[in-house]
């Protein structure tokens, strides 16, 4: 029966809702026009004829209701059907109505983090205007910094890697079934040709060399480009051997694990989903592990913690056994050590150097167990040149113009952080870039130095590693008479001005 002030039938417009993200925005619209008329669930359910668990639902966004009951709640609500259900948010809601509208939420897989769908729901709707404010400073703030939402899907992956200590069992034994069926070696080096003999013979593909013409010369950058419809892979015919067994193995992957999502070229254009890039990721991590199997990794490695002194050519050693790149090595590395030696405050950079030119960029960091310093800072400052992936850029560039050399560099580090107690042992390869021109590359694995780490890597203290004192950037530093200090410590002065001015303060108001 309609409530006493009904007078006219509405025009009924109804929207198909099928997702979630309708259901939140129409549950807030509910929630606010009650609220505005001061009506308890209890008023609204006599005026609609509905149970109040049932509107209870509906303001969760958990529920959708018929188009008649939409009628009824438009005339209980003193507004119209076509009100109630656009996706349009008045002011207020605005901004959590374009992220709920969006894709976004929606392409992050919440229980890869151990999330809840229907506790953030609950979030939203039980306090939407609060949410929104909160939406509208973190969209401010990623405006500010020229922030993308690729960046909040990489930011994700790393802390899904985090949160798994960068170990991912079911990943590693898909890599060994793949191993043993397909007869890969185990404990050396996986040739590029039986790589690509199981791709051509039990998936299909066609392997060609990649050389495009004046039409198409931006493509060369590009290390594969897959063309899905041909099972045509495309390899740039400037790759390394290393190099080339990666990629394969990446394609390997992407097959063996069954992963449709996924891209087309070896890095990424443009990112559209978050599955996307953890589609990515599962296919190197594959990779990885097949051509650096776990347990002969392990055994290498257990060796070489056991030496009472830093071997830099044994260090390499191990990585050219598999024929691995420095960053391969190195994230197998960020992945077998938090596991099975117990070692997991760990973190992973990369920093890249052009030619002839002191700037260093952070590239690539993954953090494990928490953030460790140092970490990536996008606000143009000059990274400390007393961290060891920066100096040995230096040191390879300065070798490379005094005496044209090409190979690589290794060494290590015990990093002590200005103003706190951490202490990071840390193992850094620099090298040339390659396909890539004039450019140098560093690679670091830092550990904290903890007592579990003196037990197990016996070299830790070992009188010729280095020890320095570091900071984060030249801006931040309050280090004194820094000889590699390239810039002014401007934070640090900036925070004793600021410091000076609360003293100051506090003395004329207790005069």
């Amino acid at each position: 029966m309609p409530p006493p002030f009904y007078t006219k039938k509405p025009s009924l417009i109804i929207i198909k809702v099928n997702n979630q993200s309708q259901r939140i925005i129409f549950g807030l619209k509910v929630k606010q026009l009650r609220k505005g008329l001061n009506l308890s669930f209890s008023d609204l359910s006599g005026r609609s004829g509905m149970s109040i668990s049932y509107l209870n639902e509906i303001e969760k966004g958990k529920k959708y209701p018929r188009e008649d009951k939409i009628e009824a709640l438009a005339v209980a609500l003193q507004t119209t059907v076509i009100a109630l259900t656009s996706p349009d948010l008045d002011k207020k809601l605005a901004p959590l109505g374009e992220l709920l509208n969006s894709n976004f939420l929606s392409e992050l897989p919440l229980d890869l983090f151990g999330l809840d769908a229907g506790k953030i729901v609950e979030l939203l709707a039980s306090a939407p205007t609060k949410v929104s404010a909160f939406i509208t400073t973190l969209v401010s703030i990623s405006r500010r910094y020229a922030l993308e939402q690729e960046n909040f899907y990489f930011a994700a992956l790393r802390s899904y890697q985090a949160l798994h200590d960068n170990y991912f069992e079911e990943i590693e034994e898909k890599a060994d079934e793949f191993v043993i069926k397909n007869s890969l070696p185990a404990n050396r080096a996986v040739s590029t040709r039986l790589l690509s003999k199981i791709l051509k013979s039990k998936y299909r593909y066609k392997i060609e060399e990649m050389a495009f013409g004046e039409d198409f010369q931006e493509l060369n950058r590009f290390r594969s480009i897959y063309l899905p419809d041909k099972k045509k892979l495309m390899v740039n015919n400037k790759l390394t051997d290393t190099q080339r067994a990666f990629l394969l193995g990446k394609e390997l992957a992407f097959n063996a694990l069954k992963l449709k999502t996924r891209i087309y070229t070896s890095t990424f254009v443009k990112v559209n989903s978050f599955e996307e890039v953890l589609n990515n990721f599962k296919a190197a991590y594959f990779s990885g592990a097949i051509l650096m199997n776990r347990d002969s990794l392990l055994n290498d490695l257990n060796e070489f913690f056991s030496k009472p002194k830093w071997d830099a050519a044994a260090f390499v050693a191990i990585m050219n056994k598999y024929k691995a790149s420095p960053e391969m090595f190195f994230h197998r590395l960020i992945s077998i050590i938090p596991k099975y030696f117990g070692l997991d405050n760990i973190f992973f950079l990369r920093f890249n150097n052009r030619l002839s030119t002191s700037e260093y960029h952070l590239t690539k960091e993954l953090h494990l167990n928490r953030e460790h310093q140092p970490y990536g800072n996008a606000l143009l400052e000059h990274y400390c040149r007393r961290w060891i992936t920066v100096w040995m850029l230096q040191d390879l560039q300065s070798m490379q113009i005094k005496q044209n050399y090409t190979g690589i560099l290794a060494g290590v580090q015990r990093s002590r952080f200005d103003g706190s107690d951490d202490e990071y042992l840390c193992f850094t390869i620099a090298r040339p870039a390659h396909p890539t021109p004039d450019t140098n590359i560093s690679v670091s694995l830092g550990i904290l130095v903890t007592p579990e780490l003196k037990k197990k890597i016996k070299f830790w203290n070992d009188v010729a590693i280095p020890v320095k004192a570091v900071s984060q950037t030249c801006e931040r530093c309050p280090i004194v008479d820094c000889a590699e200090r390239v810039a002014s410590p401007t934070v640090v002065e900036e925070k004793k001005r600021q410091k000076r001015l609360e003293a100051a303060l506090e003395r004329l108001m207790g005069e």
